[in-house]
């Protein structure tokens, strides 16, 4: 585990305007955001070609682009990246799925290192789809869902990042899982 306290400074300066912290941050909790994205990877197929590592590429230069980051705690700034790389899967399938339709639009730059399977993109759509219907409906659960499934955090780390109890999250994960799995097709109903 990387130092909070030298997080915490970094996520400030970086919020602060100082994109030069970013790299360094970064760099200290490089392998922690490799984990990350290795709980977002293991719901691929096993035969699957994406890395962990271009995954982690790819988030780390759409935060680059943030202008305003409003975390300022290790977990806010893991909280933060679990979306982005959420969002970098989620491109990743519909560019997948536009090419699929002959829409002649150039794969993203993960398409060099992955392989998403037809089924495995349409389902990570129909995950994403439910999961802004739920969000905007209960931003809560709609985190709690984002955090423990994508960001693989436990209902620990879940609860320290939204300052609710265990028990709350607990019991807003469960929810959130039936909610979503009446939502999405009953063909996907084992995804989540």
């Amino acid at each position: 585990m990387s130092d909070p306290g030298e997080i915490t400074r970094l996520l400030s300066e970086w919020n602060g305007g100082n994109p030069a912290a970013l790299d360094s941050l970064v760099r200290i909790v490089y392998d922690e955001l490799r984990r990350l994205a290795s709980n977002y990877m293991r719901r691929e197929r096993p035969d699957h070609l994406l890395q962990t590592t271009a995954l982690v590429n790819e988030a780390y230069l759409r935060l680059v682009d943030r202008h305003h980051v409003s975390c300022q705690t290790r977990t806010q700034f893991f909280a933060v990246a679990a979306q982005v790389m959420r969002r970098v899967l989620v491109d990743y399938a519909r560019g997948r799925n536009r090419v699929k339709r002959g829409d002649g639009i150039a794969p993203v730059s993960l398409d060099d290192v992955a392989v998403l399977s037809a089924d495995r993109a349409e389902e990570l759509i129909a995950i994403h789809t439910a999961l802004e219907k739920l969000t905007a409906f209960d931003d809560r659960k709609g985190r709690v869902f984002e955090l423990r499934y994508f960001g693989g955090m436990s209902v620990e780390e879940v609860a320290e990042t939204l300052n609710v109890s265990d028990v709350t999250v607990a019991r807003d994960w469960r929810m959130a899982k039936m909610w979503l799995r009446r939502e999405i097709a009953p063909g996907s109903q084992n995804a989540i």
